[in-house]
């Protein structure tokens, strides 16, 4: 069942998606063989997911969000509603769903290497367009899409139509997916994107959805169907920003790396946050980029997340190569 949405103050952005449980180690020396034990310093319950750690990382920002999404009816759900406990936030547009789990990750962190994930997309399998108060929709100016390809139900016409009437009344709208199967993923992506002015995957999650291994090509191929601009990151490689207009490479800040849980996600919240001040594309890419950054400094998602006096300080003290293309 849903509760009433509180409509008493405006949500500058709009935050649907996916919503997670996190359970990850404190980084181990190697992956366990089989039957092995490895020790860790810790193992911490933190949130995650895409739309949860965007209105986190908004809220550390000052800036009010409403989240949308489903969650089941278990401890772990009852963990995500309290963690995400912020006079900023809205909760009250979450959905719960009977007898179900949340989206529950397994995060296994390994001493220089990438992370590893067991997941299950639990309730979130339920969530649609029809889940999102209208009159959330009526009054934001940006909506984040996040974890795109994880619900199911937002794979239809309906999802195309709600993006392009958010786009017609003048809301930007922001794009992010996370692969999760193995199958074809272009037929659902491309439905979509000649409403998004923001398509934000990662290089990895661009191959595999457009069958092209160079992120620029990966941009171009996005743009060529329909989207405003394509913002690919790429790890330690920077960042791509891709538009008719603009065509530019970032590099990196460099920060002491203890976990990539939530990069992408601080990242996108310091892109909707520039969006909402009309940012130019390339201090919209500083501004994420810091703030992406910012996430890898803590093994959890939004711990080490900059609020924005830390975010201005960083900026003023570190700069960000650009490079045109």
């Amino acid at each position: 069942m849903t509760t009433e949405p509180n409509c008493e103050q405006k949500h500058r952005v709009l935050s649907a998606g996916i919503l997670f449980a996190d359970v990850g180690c404190v980084p181990v020396d190697r992956c366990p063989a089989p039957g092995e034990l490895v020790p860790t310093e810790g193992i911490e319950l933190s949130l995650g997911g895409c739309a949860s750690n965007l209105a986190m990382n908004l809220a550390r920002l000052g800036i009010r969000s409403g989240l949308c999404g489903m969650v089941g009816d278990d401890s772990f759900s009852d963990f995500i509603i309290r963690a995400l406990e912020h006079p900023l936030i809205d909760t009250s547009g979450l959905a719960r769903m009977p007898n179900a789990c949340p989206g529950t990750t397994l995060i296994v962190n390994v001493k220089g290497e990438d992370r590893r994930f067991i997941s299950t997309t639990g309730a979130n399998v339920g969530f649609s367009t029809a889940d999102i108060p209208a009159a959330w929709a009526r009054e934001a100016e940006v909506i984040y899409l996040g974890g795109y390809l994880m619900m199911p139900k937002l794979e239809s016409p309906e999802t195309a139509e709600f993006l392009k009437a958010f786009q017609a009344r003048g809301g930007k709208t922001i794009l992010d997916v996370v692969l999760f199967g193995d199958r074809p993923y272009w037929d659902a992506v491309r439905p979509l994107l000649p409403y998004v002015d923001y398509f934000m995957p990662n290089d990895h999650e661009g191959e595999r959805i457009s069958g092209l291994a160079d992120p620029i090509d990966q941009a171009r191929f996005f743009l060529d169907a329909g989207c405003g601009a394509v913002v690919i990151t790429c790890g330690e490689s920077g960042s791509i920003y891709y538009s008719a207009n603009e065509r530019f490479k970032t590099g990196i800040f460099n920060v002491e790396f203890v976990g990539g849980t939530g990069s992408g996600d601080a990242f996108a919240a310091g892109f909707a946050a520039g969006l909402l001040d009309r940012l130019s594309p390339v201090d919209l890419m500083k501004r994420a980029s810091a703030q992406g950054a910012s996430a890898v400094r803590h093994s959890s998602a939004t711990a080490s997340v900059f609020n924005r006096q830390q975010l201005d300080a960083f900026l003023a003290e570190n700069t960000l190569s650009v490079e045109q293309l």
